[in-house]
């Protein structure tokens, strides 16, 4: 009798364990990002660990239980699936978490969510930013942030370029008109060259990162640089930044000429 109720009690408990496991294993799904801004392309992907035929997915992309999209999707051989959502249009109004859900087969269902945050809602500035040299005045950099605030810029000697502090409560990008007049990178003929650009993580580890140049002349060169959320600083690193060593330089130039100029005398004096 008690082997009997322990056998009932040992598959009721065994039932709901084997049906959770296949519904969790036979399928995954996942995002490339985890915050989405209007007007990006979420990537959406997974595996399927046994295919069945040509079974599809269903996808299906909710906010607060309103269906958003629904797709069917094609596994391939390997049983892997991706599917690309444009995060635009009409439907596309609300901020906050959004719900994927895929469903393979007879009760195989995996879900994953990602926050959106509609183009009314980013945070962009653009303004003038004005650097302190400490020995040669200030000057200005026209900058423009999305996805986030700066907080400051300076010069620092030691890298021969900018450290440009940022708060970034989201991903996003800060382009910087750069004028050559105080800082640069030039090769040795006079061609620009590549700036290094480091940045430095929440977890205070320094990585470095690329940039894209969307303009450049005579007296700019405006960078384009990306960063990540919870990123607190860009250190832009070229060949020279004039304004820290200006006044320097300028007294050492002209110690340097006038001994030149004081040794020529002395020495045609004594041919004379």
């Amino acid at each position: 009798m008690d082997f009997r109720i322990f056998s009932i009690l040992l598959i009721l408990i065994l039932i709901p364990i084997g049906s959770v496991f296949a519904s969790s294993s036979l399928i995954s799904v996942q995002t490339d990002d985890t915050t989405y801004d209007e007007g990006d392309v979420i990537v959406v992907s997974g595996k399927i660990t046994t295919i069945i035929g040509d079974t599809p997915i269903t996808l299906q992309l909710f906010k607060d239980d309103n269906m958003v999209e629904i797709a069917q999707l094609q596994v391939s051989q390997d049983g892997h699936y991706s599917y690309a959502i444009l995060a635009e249009g009409s439907l596309w109004k609300s901020s906050g978490e959004y719900l994927i859900k895929v469903t393979y087969g007879e009760g195989n269902i995996a879900q994953t969510t990602f926050l959106y945050v509609p183009e009314s809602q980013v945070l962009e500035t653009t303004d003038i930013f004005e650097v302190n040299t400490e020995n040669s005045g200030t000057f200005d950099i026209l900058y423009s942030i999305r996805g986030g605030t700066l907080s400051n810029i300076s010069i620092d000697e030691n890298i021969f370029g900018l450290l440009v502090k940022i708060d970034a409560p989201d991903e996003g990008k800060i382009i910087l008109d750069l004028p050559r007049k105080y800082i640069d990178a030039e090769k040795q003929n006079g061609k620009d060259e590549v700036f290094i650009i480091l940045i430095e993580k929440a977890n205070k580890q320094i990585i470095e990162t690329d940039y894209v140049e969307e303009t450049s002349h005579t007296e700019i060169r405006t960078l384009s640089i990306n960063f990540e959320e919870g990123d607190t600083e860009i250190q832009i690193i070229g060949t020279y930044v004039i304004p820290e060593f200006g006044t320097i330089v300028m007294i050492i130039l002209t110690i340097g000429i006038m001994t030149s100029i004081l040794l020529t005398r002395n020495k045609f004096q004594i041919k004379i």
